[in-house]
């Protein structure tokens, strides 16, 4: 299961964020094998300078005032390969889908064991 937050410049229409949240999950789908109904997704937006707080540019690449930062929640269970591919197929995803530079893509892996996620009911579902 992984758990989507999103943060973008505050601005952004319901079908940009609708393409961000599609493009997202269909990478999760198909790249990550997740099923298709497991979508959890926090996307937030942001005042422009204040609340995404990141430099101009960081390892060579330069960044607009449309920066988002893409982070997922998921299993300890993916291979580096598979990251690497869910990075990429999200960047080609989200600048398809939006016209978004894949410079201003920043995306997190935070990776958890199974046992540290509860669906509901206070039930580790995973143990």
């Amino acid at each position: 299961m992984p758990l989507v937050r999103v943060a973008l410049p505050r601005g952004t229409s319901a079908a940009h964020r609708q393409a961000i949240s599609d493009g997202i999950h269909q990478s999760l789908v198909e790249v990550f094998k997740v099923p298709p109904d497991d979508r959890f997704q926090i996307i937030g937006e942001h005042e422009a300078g204040t609340e995404i707080v990141r430099p101009k540019s960081y390892l060579g690449v330069e960044y607009s005032d449309k920066l988002i930062i893409v982070q997922i929640t998921a299993n300890d269970t993916r291979t580096t390969e598979q990251k690497v591919a869910l990075y990429k197929d999200i960047a080609a995803r989200l600048t398809q889908a939006t016209g978004m530079r894949a410079e201003d893509i920043v995306i997190s892996l935070v990776e958890v064991k199974k046992e540290n996620w509860s669906f509901g009911n206070g039930v580790a579902q995973y143990v």
